[in-house]
């Protein structure tokens, strides 16, 4: 069996890493296709090197988001490949070419498949819900996203096999300590990356609210959010410390030594949970509902961060969430099935 693993960015890094392996001890062969949706190196091949992730078979290279001028390369690959499946990841504009790219082609399966925020000013909400309906084999975290898909009369397959993030943090965690940043004192770790954050306005709001908050943040910046600090000439306040983007180990050990994480990722959400700390999101939706249910995820505005950072606990009876970090040996049996 033969299957083309479109890839584009950080969070598709990180879940194709314990899949890469689940796949080549059930003798499928994997060809890793790179959109370079991400290229900057500490967003992109910091995470090849760091997860021993097999090297891209093919680096498109594009430096675009941009769906239509992804699909176009992607389809020409799947083609000259013949896969049996083509792979893609969560919601970004890097899935939603892959799916389309393998119409005609290969049947799609969709890693993560069923989730909703119910936001459609998201891209990401528009991307999931079309890979969703063109995807042959839908991956589920959990049933609540089975069970969202059979609402809306999703007709591909549906399996629930956990979240392959929850393999990530389960293998890395131990080889991640003492690999992140030095930092002296109690602190918040923050990522701010989403398009509607980083929109001029709601990023000076952000930058205002951190200000007026009781705590030192560590903030990897992210090259969007960079861009946009440095164009609009925003002033981060005192009590946050900017550093260069993070590898992922380094990123789970500054999150897991954190007294709490402020973000607006939806991976950072999840982290944070299997890790035990408490988040505050800066988003008014999320696609991880059940991190808000069990007390340990709160949902802010700018003007809200202070008065959510302050109530943030991470509750002793939080359940266990998202699968027993053991989705990528089911999604390998799910592909032969």
């Amino acid at each position: 069996m033969r299957v083309v693993s479109v890839v584009g960015n950080r969070p598709q890094f990180i879940k194709s890493a314990p899949l890469s392996v689940a796949l080549r001890e059930a003798g499928i062969d994997e060809v890793v296709l790179h959109t370079g949706q991400h290229w900057d190196a500490e967003m992109s091949q910091v995470f090849f090197d760091e997860l021993a992730i097999p090297e891209p078979a093919h680096r498109l290279d594009l430096r675009t988001s941009d769906v239509a001028a992804m699909t176009g390369p992607i389809r020409e690959i799947a083609a000259a490949e013949h896969p049996d499946w083509v792979l893609v990841y969560g919601d970004t504009n890097s899935t939603a070419a892959g799916a389309r790219a393998a119409a005609g082609l290969a049947p799609v399966a969709h890693v993560e498949a069923g989730l909703r925020s119910f936001d459609l000013s998201m891209p990401e909400e528009r991307n999931r819900i079309e890979v969703d309906k063109a995807s042959a084999l839908l991956l589920c975290p959990d049933e609540r996203s089975s069970g969202q898909l059979a609402s809306e009369g999703v007709t591909g397959r549906r399996e629930v096999v956990g979240d392959v993030m929850a393999d990530a943090t389960r293998l890395f965690a131990p080889l991640a300590r003492g690999r992140g940043p030095r930092v002296d004192e109690p602190y918040v770790a923050l990522t701010i990356h989403r398009q509607a954050n980083t929109e001029p306005e709601m990023l000076r709001a952000i930058a205002e609210s951190l200000a007026g908050v009781d705590a030192a943040f560590v903030f990897p910046v992210h090259p969007r959010t960079q861009h946009v600090l440095e164009s609009e000439r925003i002033e981060l306040p005192a009590n946050v410390r900017a550093l260069e983007p993070l590898g992922y180990l380094e990123m789970l050990d500054l999150v897991g030594r954190a007294h709490a994480v402020v973000t607006d990722s939806g991976g950072l959400q999840k982290e944070a949970y299997w890790l035990r700390v408490p988040c505050v999101t800066l988003r008014s939706t999320t696609e991880w509902v059940d991190t808000v249910a069990a007390g340990a995820n709160r949902l802010a505005s700018p003007g809200e961060l202070a008065g959510a950072l302050a109530a943030a606990t991470f509750p002793a009876d939080a359940p266990p969430l998202y699968g027993d970090g053991h989705a990528a040996e089911r999604i390998a049996a799910a592909l032969y099935a």
